[in-house]
Formats: C-alpha cells, sequence, structure tokens
C-alpha cells in the first residue's frame, strides 16, 4: 500500500468538528491544569499550534486577558473560524503549517499543541520550530499519544475488547507517525536543551459514558471506507465493533496522553 501523507483526519471532513468537541471534553481539563503550571499569567504571549477547534486558546486568551495575547495557528482554520464569534479580541488565528512556515523568534512566553507533532512528518524541525520561537525563559508544553505501549488486554481485564476496528485505526494513523511519540518527548526536550522538565501521562478507560466510545465512532466514519481500501478490515467487522462500543460494558484502554513541559534557558 502507498503511503499517503495526507493527514487522513482532516478539519475539512464533516466529522472533524464533532471529533474536535469529544477531544476538548475529554482532555481539556489535563491541559488546563498543565498550562497552568508554568505559571501562566495574565499579560503573557501564548502560541497555540494546530488549534483544531479552537478551545484552549480560547481559555489561553481569557487567561492572558487583554495585556496578554495569543497567536492560534492551523494547517486548515476553517473549525476554529466558526467560534470567531465567541473569539476574545487577543485571540489572533492564522493558516500555518509547522513544519514549514517560519515563527517569529525569542516571541512566546508560552507555546503549546495537543495531538499535533504525532502528525507531522517533520516533526523534529517543528519541535525545534516551537523552541526557536519561545523567549528566553519561556515555556514548552507539548501533549501528544503513545499508541502503542498499552493495548487492550482481556486476561487483565475481561471488560476490556481488542476490537478489530480499533487496532485497524491504529496502524492506519500510524503509518507516517511514531507509535510511542508521546513517550519520547521527555528524552526530546532534554535533547533540545530545555530545563525544568516534567512529564506525566495519563491514560483513560474509553467507554459510551466518558466519550470514549464516541471518539471510537466518529474516527471510523471518518476513515473506515480507507480502512478497507487498505486491505486492514472489512465492513461486516466495522459494523460488528460499531455495536460492540455502544454496549453498556464496552471499555477499551485509549491511548496514552503525554503531557511535557520545559523552560528554554535564559540567556547569560
Amino acid at each position: 500500500m502507498p503511503i499517503d501523507t495526507a493527514y487522513p483526519l482532516s478539519n475539512a471532513d464533516v466529522q472533524a468538528g464533532a471529533r474536535m468537541d469529544i477531544l476538548s471534553r475529554l482532555y481539556d481539563g489535563t491541559t488546563r491544569r498543565v498550562l497552568d503550571s508554568t505559571g501562566l499569567a495574565p499579560g503573557w504571549r501564548c502560541l497555540e499550534v494546530g488549534g483544531g477547534g479552537g478551545s484552549v486558546a480560547r481559555w489561553l486568551a481569557g487567561r492572558v486577558g487583554p495585556g496578554g495575547s495569543v497567536l492560534c495557528t492551523d494547517i486548515d482554520t476553517r473549525i476554529i473560524e466558526r467560534g470567531r464569534a465567541i473569539a476574545p479580541p487577543n485571540l489572533e488565528v492564522v493558516r500555518h503549517d509547522i513544519a514549514r512556515d517560519p515563527l517569529p523568534p525569542d516571541s512566546f512566553d508560552l507555546g503549546h499543541a495537543r495531538l499535533v507533532m504525532i502528525h507531522v512528518l517533520e516533526r523534529e524541525n517543528a519541535l525545534e520550530r516551537m523552541v526557536q520561537a519561545l523567549k528566553p525563559g519561556g515555556w514548552l508544553v507539548i501533549e501528544d499519544f503513545d499508541a502503542a505501549s498499552l493495548l487492550p488486554d482481556s486476561d487483565l481485564n475481561p471488560y476490556e475488547s481488542a476490537l478489530p476496528t480499533a487496532e485497524a485505526v491504529r496502524k492506519f494513523l500510524t503509518r507516517n507517525q511514531d507509535g510511542h511519540y508521546g513517550r519520547r518527548l521527555h528524552g526530546r526536550f532534554r535533547a533540545l536543551g530545555l530545563q525544568q522538565i516534567s512529564a506525566e501521562g495519563r491514560l483513560l478507560m474509553f467507554d459510551r459514558g466518558n466519550g470514549g466510545s464516541e471518539l471510537m465512532r466518529v474516527n471510523i466514519d471518518q476513515i473506515g471506507a480507507d480502512l478497507i481500501a487498505a486491505g486492514l478490515i472489512t465492513q461486516r467487522e466495522i459494523d460488528a465493533d460499531l455495536a460492540r462500543i455502544t454496549e453498556e460494558e464496552f471499555a477499551i484502554p485509549s491511548p496514552i496522553m503525554w503531557s511535557v513541559v520545559g523552560r528554554k534557558p535564559r540567556k547569560r
């Protein structure tokens, strides 16, 4: 199967807005806590890369107040722009490719990206570009999945379901990714010379009560035809799994969301 470098979960698809809403419900609480741990304060200038639905960017804009600002970038800003009417005036949204487009150097007190770098083929260049954009003493927070370190195991928990469709989605989305990328971030921050590094991983048990099942359904709806075309799954298996994830006893471990924080050294 030829490798397609395009991001398969495109913002242009009708399911994209629903997926971003679900991700916001699942992960915004942790993201806000981790961002606050940097000392985030009024007057800060912040960079939000791959803003998606804009929930984190809007929250940041509220936290830094009118004396601060947030630059929110995405390769496709159509979903963020739908919320333009509720966007605070200190939030600027621009189309930008973090893998290729420049950022102003030494400009931001805080840079953040969630579930972005894992999808960028030139992720090392992108990460370096974000570090360069920080002011000396500025903070970098990157949150990304490790989708490979922990897989369902019914021997440990009989309610965990090793769904054929979940495995097909994982294989399809990690064709151009590093499935362990979130776990590697701690080491990447060290290699880039960042200081005061901390890292934590958060694992959820996806079920129909917390939105995990809904996220799986949206992903299957969006790329199910691609999974079949790639020979990873059959329509019969997809139909069976879509029915399974709606059952009350269904559960499956989520990917591990790693939140990694580091600080750019101050100039001597």
